[in-house]
Formats: structure tokens, C-alpha cells, sequence
């Protein structure tokens, strides 16, 4: 089952539950735009080559669209429509004014040159520019990008229209970027743990903790957790995970990997691997690397009793379905991770509005936009007695819907 594909699943699931009209799911499920482009330059050896990008727009009922940009090797068509279509029904979960939109382009950029991959970048945004902007559709970064692409995205965006810098998220601070979006997905992944955890009157601090990847998201996330007194006792990358039964220092952690770039010669008390680290006993895993890497074959491993999505798709429908049978509480995607967005949200407002919140602000409006969007899910969850996976969708897919018909077709 590809992405889109176990995206269809939930939506269907969901729709099912509020018995939804085959009309209405089609219209809700079909994205408003495709885009596919050639991205054709000169590379620094003076060859030309071309790489195929993408953006799918998926639905405006709620706002101009919303979506992150990556650049991967593995990016097709059905992965970013997959993608789009979660961003919908995220930026509806959290009650922001936002429909959903992703896009990429397939290329591995560590094959680039820091010149290739700015000039890449740039006749990407020549390709997008007319379909793209503040009203209409809001890039991000993802997979593959980060602020330095942003930044060069919406200097080449305001050779054509002027001085826009609503026009994408995620930029540096110094081109009205927003204190707080770098750590926003993964300190958002810690404050909705610790809100998970509460329900069950248990704090983080007697809270054993894995997280798989230790990238931008599993690095905030377990610097928010540490720094809350939980105790992450394994963190992974892709040269590999690290165990320690007495508590991971994170500090060192961070810093290791920022003199070396990966967890690779880091001290622990012993390494592990990626899979390993899926099935150690702790009360809270969190896969935060790539999709699909909880499935049929090694759901039934877990151990864990609260599992944090904090990638996309980590665990695919038929993994969900044997982890939900044996009791173990998913927290979905579609709120786990949002707290991106929300701080997209949040660098967004400041743009239009011309005027910059501190961090201290950031973090308070970041804190009660996903509580309050946690303890609707709850409520949904425990008075429909469905999982919060299938309640977040409802509150996802029922707020886009009745948009939809109030505004009318």
C-alpha cells in the first residue's frame, strides 16, 4: 500500500463514520490542481539537466493552501498527493485558515552543489510563481529543504511580484522568519505527548522514552521531553540508534551530531538498530524519521503503550489496525506533527500584518492552539468510542466539509 493509498484508507474510514455522500467524498478527495514541471538548468560542469517537480493544491474551502516543499529522490506524484491531502485535514484539526497543498522535486540534493542547488530552486519558483503566493498557496520547508531554500524562494518570488515575504514559511529570521519555527514540529510532538500522558494521570517524568530519528523534529522533540524530565533512553539516525537505560544525554547528543553530522561514534551504553529501537520496552515510542516504517510484518514488536507519529505515515493501516487491537494509543499524524504548520500559521500573520512576536509569544499561542485542538480529539474519541486517529479525522474532514457547503459550489 502506497501513501496515497493508506491516506484513501483513513479518509475512507472516516468518511464512512459520518456517512458521507459519494458526491461529497469524491469532491472532498479529489485535489483542485496538479501541477508537474520541468526544471531544466546548467549544471557546474556545464551539462544540462532537467528534474521533474511537483505541486499539488488540494483544497481552498478554508484558506489559501499550505504545504511543504521537498527535495528527495523518492518524490513521485501519488507520495506528495498523499501529502497534500494530509495537510488539508491537518490545518482543519488545528483549526487554522488553511487548505492543503505539497509539493517537491525528484532529485537527492546531497548530489548538488550549493550553486546547483540555489539555481535548481530558483527555476523551480519561475515554474510556480503564477499558482503560488500569500492568498494562494504557502510553501514550507520539508524533507530535504530548510531555511536557506526558503530564502531563496521568496527572493526570486518577489522578482515577479515585490516584496512579499508571506509568500512561503519557514524563512531566516532575517527575512521575517518567526522566532520558534524550527522547533515548532517537535516541540509541538513533546507538549501533545505530555497532554497524552495527562490523560492517563501520567507525567513525563516517569516516562521511559524511544525516538527514531534525529533529525530536526526527533532532536526538539527529545530536547522538550529531557528538558521536561523525561528520560529518552534510545535515539536513532541513519548511521544507526543508541541505547542508554539510565537516560540519553541529549545535550551531548545535539552536539555530537553537529560537530560529526550523524549519531555515528556517540557514547552510549550500546548501540542498536533502527528496528531494535521500534520494539524496546518504554512506555512512549516516536517514530520521527521517514513513513511507513511500522508495518504488518513488525507491529506486533512494539512495546511501547503510547505511540507519537511525529513523521508522516509511520505506520501503515494495516500496522494501525494490530496496534489499536492490542491496546497501544496512537497519537495520528495529523495533530502529532502540526506544530509546524501552526507556527507557519503564526510566521504568516506576522508577515501580513507587518510586526514580529517574540519567542515567549510564539511558544504560549503554539501551546494552547494544540491543547485545545487535543482536547476536542479526546472528547470526539471517548464519546464515539473510536480510536483519535479516526476522531481527529472527523474533525478534520467535518470542519473542510461544512466549509465546503456553507460557501457553496
Amino acid at each position: 500500500m502506497n501513501a496515497y493509498e493508506s491516506a484513501s484508507h483513513y479518509f475512507e474510514n472516516a468518511a464512512s463514520v459520518m456517512d458521507l455522500s459519494p458526491n461529497m467524498k469524491k469532491l472532498l478527495s479529489t485535489p483542485e490542481r496538479e501541477v508537474k514541471v520541468q526544471v531544466a538548468m546548467k549544471m557546474d560542469n556545464g551539462e544540462i539537466a532537467t528534474f521533474v517537480g511537483y505541486r499539488i493544491q488540494h483544497n481552498s474551502a478554508r484558506g489559501p493552501m499550505k504545504g511543504g516543499l521537498r527535495f528527495h529522490h523518492e518524490v513521485d506524484s501519488d507520495e506528495v498527493l498523499a501529502l497534500a491531502s494530509l495537510m488539508t485535514w491537518k490545518t482543519a484539526v488545528v483549526d487554522i485558515p488553511y487548505g492543503g497543498a505539497k509539493g517537491g522535486i525528484t532529485v537527492s540534493p546531497k548530489t548538488l552543489s550549493s550553486n546547483e542547488l540555489e539555481l535548481m530552486t530558483r527555476r523551480f519558483v519561475d515554474e510556480l510563481q503564477d499558482v503560488i503566493g500569500p492568498d494562494k498557496d504557502i510553501p514550507a520547508p520539508d524533507m530535504g529543504t530548510n531555511s536557506q531554500v526558503m530564502a531563496w524562494i521568496v527572493n526570486q518570488y518577489e522578482r515577479y511580484h515585490g516584496f512579499n515575504p508571506a509568500c512561503v514559511t519557514g524563512k531566516p529570521i532575517e527575512l521575517h522568519g518567526a522566532d520558534g519555527r524550527e522547533e515548532a514540529t517537535g516541540r509541538g510532538v513533546g507538549l501533545l505527548t505530555e497532554a497524552l500522558l495527562a490523560k492517563d494521570k501520567r507525567n513525563l517524568q516517569d516516562t521511559t522514552v524511544a525516538i527514531q530519528g534525529f533529525g530536526n523534529v526527533g532532536s526538539f522533540a527529545a530536547s522538550y521531553i529531557a528538558e521536561k524530565g523525561g528520560k529518552v533512553v534510545a535515539i536513532s539516525d541513519i548511521s544507526g540508534g543508541r541505547f542508554n537505560s539510565k537516560g540519553i544525554n541529549i545535550s551531548a547528543a545535539l552536539e555530537h551530531v553537529r560537530q560529526n553530522g550523524s549519531l555515528k561514534g556517540f557514547e552510549s551504553e550500546k548501540d542498536i538498530s533502527n528496528d531494535e529501537l521500534l520494539a524496546l520496552d518504554v512506555d512512549v515510542l516516536i517514530p520521527a524519521a521517514l513513513g511507513g516504517v511500522l508495518k504488518k510484518e513488525n507491529a506486533g514488536d512494539v512495546r511501547a503503550k503510547y505511540l507519537i507519529e511525529a513523521a508522516n505515515g509511520p505506520v501503515t493501516p494495516d500496522a494501525d489496525q494490530i496496534l489499536t487491537d492490542r491496546g497501544v494509543v496512537i497519537l495520528p499524524d495529523i495533530l502529532a506533527n502540526a506544530g509546524g504548520v501552526t507556527v507557519s500559521y503564526f510566521e504568516w500573520v506576522q508577515n501580513q500584518q507587518y510586526f514580529r512576536w517574540d519567542l515567549e509569544r510564539t511558544r504560549t499561542e503554539l501551546k494552547k492552539k494544540l491543547t485545545r485542538s487535543f482536547e476536542k480529539m479526546w472528547d470526539i474519541a471517548t464519546e464515539k468510542h473510536i480510536p483519535l486517529r479516526s476522531a481527529a479525522y472527523l474533525m478534520g474532514i467535518g470542519r473542510v466539509g461544512r466549509a465546503t457547503v456553507l460557501a457553496g459550489i
